[in-house]
């Protein structure tokens, strides 16, 4: 389509080419960042991220991004050989080099680091992680709501890939927002191996229906903590809110559908498989939403 538009897209920021980007210790130019062609990330996708937003200084919900980042690593068996302090320290060095203050992104990556020989055993892997802080000056910019289309692809059952991991794995995701961009959409509604409406190939996925907001049960979908904090915030403002299994013929029929995530918060939805959602624009839940999620992020500076 020709006015494509991204959940991720931000605005241009010259100060990008000149950003330091934090490898094993080092910061380095981003012209000079690079990683070993035998790193298991680059060979394997054999690693996990985390995605960061610094708003006024602080970064938003930083001991729940930890949590799941050492909850990560320590499923995939990774000894990442730095503690939670020195991993906060690096992220705040990163951020002091490059003069960061707000309307920043971080997406911190860890891999099983270097391997001695080009296969699969992690047991090849002998040099330790390798660990990168990208930090980028990032302004939100969406023009308007996000378009979806709904693809063949599945969120997985746990036993095969678990998509409460965030895996450096991405194929399943990226064949999916592919499917949706030949479809004419901007990214791709994805469903559970039981049909059920699950997530976007980037984001969770919440639908708003008679003032009450829907999200699916989150047995097969990403581990977000945007999308729990929406919960809590539906739960501590009297907004009904309902984690359950509903299908694409409840999703058209919404009022309102929006999708969440660290780099964008609430992102609203304008239209799913050429039907329009309510009006098509943001709604008032929606809004609702967006505005008490700003004053949690205020709350969480404060703490």
């Amino acid at each position: 389509m020709n006015d494509h538009v991204t959940t991720h897209q931000a605005e241009e920021d010259a100060r990008n080419e000149e950003i330091l980007i934090w490898i094993n210790g080092e910061l380095k130019p981003k012209a000079q960042a690079t990683v070993s062609i035998y790193d298991s990330g680059f060979m394997l996708g054999d690693g996990v991220w985390e995605g960061l937003r610094l708003y006024d200084g602080h970064w938003a919900f930083l001991d729940d991004h930890m949590d799941r980042l050492f909850e990560a690593v320590k499923a995939i068996d990774l000894d990442l050989g730095m503690d939670r302090a020195g991993v906060i320290a690096a992220l705040r060095a990163t951020q002091e080099a490059n003069g960061m203050t707000t309307d920043a992104h971080c997406r911190l990556m860890v891999t099983r680091g270097v391997k001695t020989r080009p296969f699969q055993h992690p047991a090849l892997s002998q040099q330790g992680p390798t660990m990168v802080i990208l930090m980028e000056h990032s302004k939100p910019s969406l023009p308007r709501p996000i378009n979806l289309a709904t693809v063949p692809h599945l969120r997985g059952l746990p036993m095969t890939q678990d998509p409460k991991l965030n895996s450096h794995s991405k194929l399943n995701c990226i064949l999916a927002c592919i499917a949706a961009e030949k479809a004419g959409a901007d990214e791709a509604l994805m469903l559970d191996v039981h049909g059920f409406v699950n997530t976007t190939n980037a984001c969770n996925f919440f639908i708003v229906k008679k003032g009450e907001v829907w999200t699916s049960t989150g047995d097969y979908c990403m581990n977000g903590i945007t999308r729990q904090k929406v919960i809590d915030l539906c739960k501590a403002n009297d907004i009904p809110i309902h984690e359950r299994n509903y299908s694409l013929v409840d999703t058209y029929s919404a009022d309102e559908a929006f999708l969440t995530g660290t780099f964008g918060a609430q992102t609203p939805v304008g239209q799913i498989d050429g039907r329009v959602i309510g009006t098509g624009e943001l709604g008032p839940v929606t809004t609702r939403l967006r505005g008490l999620y700003k004053d949690l992020v205020a709350e969480d500076a404060r703490a």
